[in-house]
C-alpha cells in the first residue's frame, strides 16, 4: 500500500491547522473519556503521536498504529512518548492486532479508511467487554476540506446519527457525541466530532 503520508510527515507537526486540532481533539478526549493509569490503549491512525502525546500521560500503554511508516518514524523519535508509546505499522483490518484494548482512540483517520462498517466491526473485536472506543473525525462537509484530487480520501465526513447506527450495529451503546472543534479554512468552517462509545 502506498504511504500517502510520505511527504505530509516531514512539515506534519508544524501545521498550525494540524496541531490546533489535534490539541482540542486530545482535550476532549481528556474530558469526556474515564481515563486510568491501567489502561492498554490503541491509537489508530496514529501518526506522528499528536493525540498520543495527550493520552500517554494518563494512561498505561498506548499502541500506535499506522500504515505510514513515515509518520510513526516521526512519533517514535519524540522523547516524551519512550517507553509509554510503541510503534505498530499495520493494517488492522487484514491483519488484526493479537490484543485486547481498554480503550481505542482516532483522530481524523476515518474518513482515511474506506470500509468503514469493516473498521468499526474490527473496533469491537480488538476491545475488551466494556472497552471505549473516542473517535473523531469530520462531520458530513460537501467535498472541499481536502484539495482535490488528494489520494486516499473516502469519504467527505460522516453523519453522525449513520455513525451511531453503525457503531450500535456492532455492539456499542451508551454512544455520545461532541464538537470537538471547527475547522475554519478557505471561507469555511468544517466541524470535526468526537464520538465517544462503550463495547457492550
Amino acid at each position: 500500500m502506498s504511504d500517502y503520508f510520505d511527504e505530509k510527515a516531514r512539515t506534519w507537526d508544524a501545521d498550525e491547522m494540524v496541531t490546533r486540532l489535534s490539541s482540542a481533539i486530545g482535550s476532549t478526549i481528556l474530558e469526556q473519556v474515564p481515563l486510568s493509569d491501567q489502561m492498554m490503549v490503541m491509537d489508530f491512525g496514529a501518526g506522528t503521536g499528536l493525540i498520543s502525546s495527550h493520552v500517554a500521560p494518563r494512561v498505561k500503554k498506548i499502541m500506535a498504529v499506522d500504515i505510514s511508516e513515515a509518520m510513526l518514524s516521526k512519533l517514535v523519535a519524540k522523547p516524551e512518548l519512550h517507553g509509554k508509546v510503541v510503534a505498530v505499522c499495520q493494517d488492522i483490518l487484514s491483519s488484526p492486532i493479537d490484543f485486547k484494548f481498554d480503550l481505542i482512540t482516532s483522530a481524523m483517520a476515518m474518513h482515511h479508511v474506506e470500509n468503514t462498517d469493516g473498521l468499526v466491526e474490527a473496533f469491537s473485536a480488538q476491545l475488551k467487554p466494556g472497552g471505549m472506543v473516542a473517535l473523531a473525525d469530520l462531520d458530513r462537509e460537501d467535498g472541499s476540506f481536502h484539495p482535490e484530487g488528494t489520494e486516499g480520501v473516502f469519504h467527505s465526513g460522516f453523519e453522525r446519527d449513520d455513525l451511531q447506527a453503525l457503531l450500535e450495529k456492532h455492539g456499542f451503546g451508551e454512544v455520545r457525541f461532541f464538537t470537538a472543534h471547527t475547522v475554519e479554512k478557505n471561507d469555511k468552517t468544517y466541524p470535526v466530532f468526537l464520538a465517544v462509545a462503550r463495547k457492550q
